[in-house]
């Protein structure tokens, strides 16, 4: 198995289907609230599904969001899915005047009406830049 990831629980629905996901190209996972785990895993996944504010309201509260921000900027690399990525962001459209993890640059905003919405599955994804947390993954 890969190094270890830790799957980061903020109250998303089921987080055990990433697990399983990454799983299928041996990268251990574990699913978890508890800022000092997060602190000692070899990589950061943040996947999920809801509101953008109650969800950041979460990640304060279990004291995740702190750790999350402090990993990444060990150079720990982090993997936002679904509302997982709209979290790395400032801000959102969704929740005027909640913070993001301010990770990346820019408020999340709403799709226009003509783009086809919820893209629900999985896609494939280009690798642009090298990471051991996505070495097994094909693209």
């Amino acid at each position: 198995m890969a190094a270890s990831l830790y799957i980061v629980d903020y109250g998303s629905d089921d987080l055990r289907a990433v697990k399983e996901a990454f799983a299928q190209v041996r990268a251990a996972g574990e699913i978890g609230f508890e800022p000092h785990r997060l602190r000692s895993a070899a990589g950061l996944v943040l996947a999920g599904e809801g509101v953008f504010g109650p969800a950041m309201g979460e990640l304060e509260r279990r004291g995740l969001a702190e750790a999350i921000q402090d990993r990444v900027q060990q150079g720990v690399p982090l993997l936002g899915v679904g509302l997982g990525l709209q979290l790395l962001f400032e801000g959102s459209e969704e929740s005027p005047g909640a913070a993001g993890l301010g990770l990346l640059r820019g408020d999340v905003r709403f799709l226009p009406p003509v783009v086809e919405a919820p893209h629900v599955g999985w896609g494939r994804i280009e690798i642009a830049k090298y990471s051991d947390l996505l070495q097994d993954v094909p693209s």
